[in-house]
């Protein structure tokens, strides 16, 4: 802007400003010196212009020279005589004249000049000032914007405060030890039920605690504000409902340049928490209750390190570790488990890990002072997200009590079958010495017989030899009965072995032989050749079967019509042998038929009504069923399955096979 108007050009140096009036005045002369210009006649103009361009470029001082310069020049070129500086008395109003002109001339000029380069310099003053103010205003508007926008912030972060502290629910405070103010957030004016309004103070908070939390309190807060330490404190208060809430404050101290102590902290309402852990003590309370009443520890294992996760306390009792020995307990448990059933016991859980299965094994534990506990231990798998078995929890029962209850069950179940044995063996006296009878005198009659044909003469051996072999076969067959009774009265432990189903049939049959006869009864039978056979106690089946044909016989003596005992054998479709005994008799008690296998139950005037209960038992144990059903048009079917040995029975006929090839 300054070199393209020249009326603002800055003064140039001192020396140039006396140059530039010397040369002024030295242009202004030559111009009227020119005759080309005929500007001879306007020399005053030209002399006016030059002081003035003088004292406007370089200021009063060369304003001065130039005026000097000037009127000498008119006084030497321009006055008569001219081209002389002698004295022109004619002249010298007119050279005052020009004289004054000029000086007037250069000093309104200077003084023109100082004015603009005073309005410049102000105007470059307010220039700066203004982009000055610019700037300021600019900062001002930015300083405005982020304070606004520091403001949204803070209205922002201030209002999730206050929702994280309705959330929490957690309130802020602030307490100044020296002056008593105290500040309160919204929050902790909703956790202590006080309105917004009010002014906190400490005695506020004194009014809801809880009488038995006041003292110490009190305490807490006498405290803090003398030594001006952290405090951290949970106590209850009272609400104006008489409700109850639990709180925990912790508050952080505070110290300014002048000593001065300020509290700020938190205070969280932790009823819901509180209640949630007396619940949770509850339960706990409860389950390891429940766990000693029936005697079941819960556990949980980490496969990669072998390491116990948890232990109850009653799993510490079965095993009789000391809790406070902790979870190392668990590393010890494998040598309490009886060495005969180690190997059971690891095979369980090597397939469970390799088949992310659960396992369930029972084994027996071996304690310090010799005792034999008895354990059912489940346990279940927990995969990670890649699928991988990670930990394994589950439960260890005691099961010493129903082992040992089972044992003296089945003692007295097999007590109670001998019995029931003896008894029906008892009733039967009458048909077994009957059957021992028969071949004793069958036996007697050929010893006579043998005796007559020694004693002829001559004697005929090849008869008497003859007699002595039926006398012998006589002997043997009651022997053979005597045998059997002697194997019902038997009393001992039951004894696991491949058995003829068909055989225990024919025997039972021959034993109850004179019975059937003693009534008019047929027995009949259809019985399947190459039965595979059953894995039981002989002779607890021979009392099933007993009891069955007993029981047929005794339904039918007393009707009329056809007498018939039906017994068949029959192997079914899924590897099952199935026996039935069926009579023509009365029938099963008519709304009774499913209490005739309860114990006590019974039809008979003198019966026990433990037969069908305890044959009902012993089938079971051997894996089968037992049941009843009525027959048209009259009597009554028994029907009992039993699982086959069919791989001995196969193996068997394969052997049979290949020797008589």
């Amino acid at each position: 802007m300054f070199r393209s108007n020249p009326v603002l050009w800055p003064k140039p140096p001192v020396i140039w400003s006396f140059g530039i009036a010397v040369l002024s005045v030295a242009t202004a002369l030559i111009l009227t010196q020119l005759p080309a210009l005929h500007l001879e006649a306007a020399p005053v103009s030209l002399f006016l212009f030059a002081v003035m361009f003088s004292a406007w470029v370089g200021g009063v001082a060369p304003g001065l020279l130039a005026t000097a310069l000037s009127a000498l020049a008119f006084y030497y070129y321009f006055l008569p005589p001219m081209h002389s500086l002698a004295a022109k008395p004619e002249g010298i109003p007119r050279f005052i004249a020009l004289a004054v002109s000029l000086l007037f001339a250069g000093l309104l000029s200077a003084a023109q000049r100082s004015a603009t380069e005073s309005l410049r310099r102000a105007r470059d003053n307010l220039i700066g000032t203004v982009q000055q103010l610019q700037r300021a205003n600019e900062a001002l508007q930015a300083e405005s914007r982020e304070r606004k926008s520091a403001e949204e912030k803070l209205q922002q972060s201030e209002a999730y405060l206050s929702e994280a502290q309705r959330l929490s629910p957690t309130g802020s405070f602030g307490w100044r030890i020296s002056t008593g103010e105290t500040i309160w957030s919204e929050e902790t004016f909703r956790i202590f039920q006080y309105d917004r309004a009010t002014k906190p103070t400490v005695e506020l908070v004194l009014q809801r605690v809880h009488p038995e939390d006041a003292a110490l309190v009190k305490q807490t807060l006498e405290r803090a504000s003398q030594d001006g330490k952290d405090f951290d404190h949970e106590y209850r208060l009272v609400m104006p409902d008489g409700s109850v809430k639990y709180v925990h404050v912790a508050a952080h101290a505070l110290s300014d340049e002048s000593g001065s102590i300020e509290f700020v902290g938190a205070l969280m309402d932790t009823t819901e928490r509180k209640r949630a852990e007396e619940a949770l003590r509850r339960s706990e309370s409860y389950l390891a209750e429940a766990q000693r009443l029936a005697r079941t520890g819960s556990w949980a294992w980490e496969v990669a390190g072998g390491d116990a996760l948890h232990l109850s306390e009653e799993w510490y009792r079965i095993y009789g570790f000391d809790p406070d020995k902790g979870t190392s307990a668990w590393e010890e448990k494998a040598q309490r488990i009886h060495p005969e059933d180690r190997d059971k016991w690891q095979r369980a859980i090597d397939r469970a890990i390799g088949e992310k299965s659960d396992y369930e094994v029972e084994m027996r534990i071996l304690l310090p002072d010799g005792t034999v506990k008895y354990i059912h231990t489940v346990g279940h798998p927990v995969l990670n997200a890649s699928g991988d078995v990670v930990q394994f929890v589950g439960t260890s029962t005691d099961i010493t009590n129903r082992v040992h209850a089972e044992e003296a069950l089945r003692q007295a179940q097999s007590d109670l079958a001998h019995v029931n044995r003896v008894t029906t063996m008892g009733e039967l006296t009458a048909s077994l010495a009957h059957e021992v009878k028969q071949p004793i005198a069958a036996a007697v009659t050929n010893a006579n017989t043998s005796l007559r044909w020694l004693a002829a003469n001559p004697p005929n051996l090849e008869e008497a030899r003859a007699a002595a072999t039926r006398m012998m076969n006589d002997g043997r067959r009651a022997g053979e009965i005597v045998s059997r009774i002697h194997l019902l009265f038997k009393k001992g432990t039951p004894q696991r072995e491949l058995v003829d189903i068909n055989e225990v049939i024919r025997e039972m049959i021959v034993l109850l032989r004179n019975e059937a006869m003693r009534y008019s009864i047929s027995v009949r039978t259809e019985l399947e050749a190459d039965l595979p056979p059953v894995v039981g106690d002989r002779v607890q089946l021979q009392q099933v079967l007993m009891n069955l044909m007993i029981n047929g016989i005794d339904a039918m003596k007393d009707v009329d019509g056809a007498r018939e005992l039906a017994i068949n054998s029959q192997r079914t479709e899924n590897e099952q042998l199935l026996v039935s005994v069926s009579d023509t008799g009365v029938g099963l008690p008519p709304q009774q038929a499913d209490q005739i296998f309860e114990a006590f139950f019974t039809t008979k005037q003198h019966g026990t009504g433990m037969g069908l209960r305890i044959s009902r038992s012993i089938v079971e144990s051997h894996g089968g069923r037992l049941w009843a059903a009525d027959n048209s048009p009259r009597g009554a079917s028994f029907y009992l399955t039993l699982p086959a040995n069919v791989d001995t029975h196969e193996n068997a006929r394969r052997r049979s096979h290949s020797v008589g090839h």
